[in-house]
């Protein structure tokens, strides 16, 4: 069918910390060994929310991207672009909101819950309506099979499956589609045509859903087909029109919770984070300060480390046995609080070492993040004019 994408982006805040780290950049340089991957800069997105004042928005894109090149994301394996450089994610998100019910969009979770957190900004605009859409746009350009998304995401990617779904109801059916895709599957050989056939037939009659994983597996080796009969064919053997749009899948990811400085969930806005390009000197600090039990007054206190924010550091970052040794010194005051903080010094500064070390080629030469964006924009607007050429041509706006 087509390559089995993975497509991920973020919103430029600027420099990252380390929950985004352990959030999301952990999951996307795994992905990448598996996957074609491409991660993009959301900048549209963050004009949503942030219209009024989009203030450092282009420096905030090349920090971002710095911090993902530091910790691991490799421009090799993955493509890296920013959104609003390939403007044809516009174009797909302008078509799709001709034919998107206005109901879709305010059925979508987020939207009411954004807009009651944000509270203090005007949110009833249509950018703000309609960024779900956009996502959707952002996913369907690239024909992504796969979104990594924590669960409250899931709601966004099953929006974009019903968004693909319509659009291929709508404009799959081209003027004689059966009789073109019974005349695909006769280039294929007598021989292949029948099994296919049959195939299709324990799909839709029987709901073998092995017979259609090997339908489409027997589509994949035909060298033959045009990219036309393929869509065609895909969309045939579930008994829908052309494949023009392929549905994502929500790839579940388990992101850990990273907690702040202060105890609760890390976030520039609560001002409690360690960047990735935190110096050691003030990683020390930072942690040095932390709250810890508040029953521990004094040293010789026993504590209780389910009630001290340090000790979800160390699920992160401790093995079993110093967890161990921290659970017993921690409640029988064989330790004081300094002394347990100092492993999570020590492996936060191991684990950020190496990020501020890639980092600063990059600083020294802005040069390099450019170019490697730029060469990432290229890739994706090839994809994305793919796409377009297609979505036009169902729809009926290919002139020439």
């Amino acid at each position: 069918m087509y390559e089995t994408r993975v497509l991920s982006g973020m919103r430029p805040t600027g420099s990252l910390h380390l929950g985004h780290f352990h959030g999301v950049l952990k999951n996307w340089i795994r992905l990448q060994a598996e996957y074609p991957c491409l991660y993009f800069v959301a900048d549209w997105h963050a004009l949503t929310t942030d219209y009024e004042k989009p203030g450092d928005l282009q420096q905030n894109c090349w920090d971002m991207v710095i911090d993902w090149l530091a910790a691991g994301v490799d421009p090799q394996q993955a493509t890296l672009f920013i959104q609003s450089q390939v403007p044809e994610h516009a174009e797909l998100h302008l078509l799709l909101s001709m034919m998107t019910p206005l109901g879709w969009l305010e059925r979508v979770p987020t939207y009411k819950d954004q807009q009651a957190k944000l509270a203090d900004r005007d949110l009833g605009t249509y950018g703000f309506l309609g960024y779900p859409l956009l996502q959707s746009a952002d996913i369907l350009i690239y024909r992504a099979k796969y979104v990594p998304v924590g669960e409250d995401q899931v709601p966004h990617v099953e929006f974009t499956r019903e968004v693909a779904r319509r659009f291929n109801h709508l404009y799959g059916r081209e003027p004689g589609y059966e009789d073109k895709a019974r005349a695909a599957v006769k280039k294929m050989g007598t021989k292949k045509a029948r099994l296919l056939n049959e195939l299709r037939t324990g799909f839709l009659e029987r709901g073998e859903a092995e017979a259609l994983s090997r339908a489409q597996a027997l589509l994949e080796e035909q060298q033959n087909l045009s990219r036309g009969d393929r869509e065609r064919l895909y969309g045939w053997l579930e008994g829908g029109g052309k494949k023009i749009l392929v549905e994502p899948e929500a790839l579940l990811t388990e992101a850990a919770r990273m907690t702040g400085l202060d105890g609760e969930k890390m976030s520039k806005s609560y001002g409690n984070t360690i960047a990735l390009r935190e110096e050691p000197e003030a990683v020390a600090k930072k942690i040095r300060a932390m709250p810890t039990d508040p029953a521990r007054v004094k040293r010789s206190d026993p504590g209780n480390p389910d009630k001290c924010p340090v000790w979800t550091l160390h699920q992160i970052y401790s093995d079993e046995d110093r967890k161990a040794w921290v659970r017993k010194g921690c409640t029988t005051a064989g330790i004081g609080c300094l002394d347990c903080k100092q492993p999570v010094i020590q492996a936060i500064q191991a684990e950020l070492a190496p990020m501020r070390e890639r980092a600063q080629a990059y600083l020294d030469d802005p040069t390099l993040v450019k170019n490697i964006v730029a060469d990432g924009c290229d890739k994706a607007k090839k994809l994305a004019t793919e796409t377009m050429r297609d979505v036009r041509e169902a729809i009926g706006l290919a002139y020439s």
